[in-house]
């Protein structure tokens, strides 16, 4: 009984922890929220600038009830979610490739850091000239938003392999294959989620802008139509969209790389 007495403190102060952990990443949104009902409700500012976050909500339900919102958020999310596994396949590859081969560093890296350096968007035009406005343009320019952070971090993660680790495995004998699965993809593991993590973030920002380059359908192409006959709340319920797909994205690979990168003994702050 004593043992159980104890323990209850204990309990509610690890209950305790876990609600301010839960709730403390909602301060700052729920903060921004109140002050921006409070402008609205006091009008300083036009509601066809910034429409009132209850008038957004009440537009947000009603394009979810008549199936509009999820017309436009399947369209883009299948855009994403092609574009994002072509271009991280690529990635992957080129940057284990690199990583492995000096001779393949001294004759890709060079010309792909190049192209890396070359906006998105002023490849739009290119893009239309080339692919048309069809459905294979836009996927590829995502493909190639997302293409570029997995394929950097992976091959940096490779060349950040700890070489006297690397030279014990072939003291070890070890197959290349048991070198790959048992030192250098574990510690190249961190970088690749690293890339996954941006690379997501990059594809959807590309989509919105790919999706105005005529289309007729998806949350790009809701914002920009909305855009043309001044529904401000319209539009921010496209960019609130984005911003929860966009976070949920990132967190579903913040919590696969905390399962997987469990081992590491970092510093957490």
């Amino acid at each position: 009984m004593t043992l159980t007495t104890k323990n209850i403190p204990q309990t509610q102060a690890k209950k305790k922890l876990d609600l301010s952990v839960m709730l403390s990443p909602w301060i700052v949104p729920l903060a921004i929220v109140g002050l921006w009902q409070m402008i609205s409700s006091l009008k300083l500012v036009a509601p066809h600038i910034l429409p009132a976050p209850t008038k957004i909500a009440a537009t947000f339900w009603l394009l979810l009830a008549n199936g509009e919102l999820l017309n436009h958020l399947v369209v883009s999310g299948e855009r994403v979610l092609v574009g994002f596994l072509l271009g991280a396949s690529v990635g992957l590859v080129l940057g284990i490739v690199t990583g492995f081969s000096k001779l393949m560093q001294e004759i890709v890296d060079p010309s792909l850091q190049m192209l890396r350096t070359v906006p998105l968007l002023a490849l739009i035009p290119l893009f239309i000239l080339w692919f048309g406005v069809g459905e294979f343009g836009k996927v590829l320019m995502i493909a190639l938003g997302a293409f570029f952070p997995i394929y950097v971090n992976v091959f940096l993660g490779i060349r950040l392999v700890n070489i006297q680790l690397y030279e014990v495995t072939g003291l070890l004998q070890y197959s290349f294959k048991k070198r790959l699965t048992t030192l250098i993809m574990p510690s190249a593991m961190p970088n690749i989620l690293l890339g996954i993590r941006l690379a997501l973030g990059a594809s959807w920002l590309v989509l919105v802008v790919s999706e105005m380059m005529g289309t007729s359908a998806g949350l790009g192409y809701m914002i920009q139509d909305a855009r043309a006959y001044s529904q401000t709340d319209i539009v921010f319920v496209g960019l609130v969209m984005f911003a929860l797909l966009g976070k949920l994205s990132d967190s579903l690979v913040y919590t696969i790389e905390r399962k997987v990168l469990k081992w590491q003994d970092t510093f957490k702050g």
